[in-house]
């Protein structure tokens, strides 16, 4: 019985802990393609075959009752404290090479995700490439800022320097 509360006491830390919460099915997956499942997203999610039972209660714990329905069959969660949209990427890339896992669906800033959300999901850039899609946009707009104001100063020069062409020619 002990045991049992202290396994709902970790799920609950990492329901509370995750960003986002992605539910799958792993039925006929072997312990070595488990394996190399969790090692594919490791950098930003820890990825734990959970029983059932536990997890609802555990969610319910953390405020959470939108998985209790995908809850069936034996189940597997990522825990995501990195990136969701690159373990999304990797979850649906391990599923289509590996049919057997399912991705039932997930929550996302307590929000909840169906499984076709989470491909959504899973189609977006990811976090880097997003910053530094903006960071360019940024530089752009500051050369054009600096351009802008370099203008009028460089313009300014020429008018001197044709007005004084003009007096030396004159004089």
């Amino acid at each position: 019985m002990a045991q049992k509360e202290a396994s709902v006491a970790e799920l609950t830390k990492n329901f509370e802990d995750s960003t986002a919460v992605l539910l799958t099915e792993y039925r006929g997956l072997t312990v070595a393609q488990l394996k190399e499942l969790r090692n594919s997203i490791r950098q930003d999610a820890e990825y734990a075959v959970v029983k059932n039972t536990l997890t609802k209660i555990a969610a319910n714990n953390a405020g959470i009752s939108t998985l209790d329905e995908d809850l069936k069959g034996p189940s597997a969660i990522a825990f995501v404290h990195g990136d969701p949209v690159a373990v999304a990427k990797g979850l649906r890339a391990f599923a289509k090479a590996h049919p057997l896992l399912v991705i039932k669906g997930g929550v996302f800033d307590g929000n909840p995700l169906t499984a076709d959300e989470v491909n959504k999901l899973a189609d977006l850039e990811s976090r880097e490439v997003l910053l530094a899609k903006l960071a360019g946009a940024m530089k752009a707009s500051l050369f054009g800022a600096a351009y802008l104001f370099n203008a009028p100063l460089s313009k300014a020069v020429r008018t001197v320097d044709a007005l004084r062409e003009k007096q030396e020619s004159a004089a």
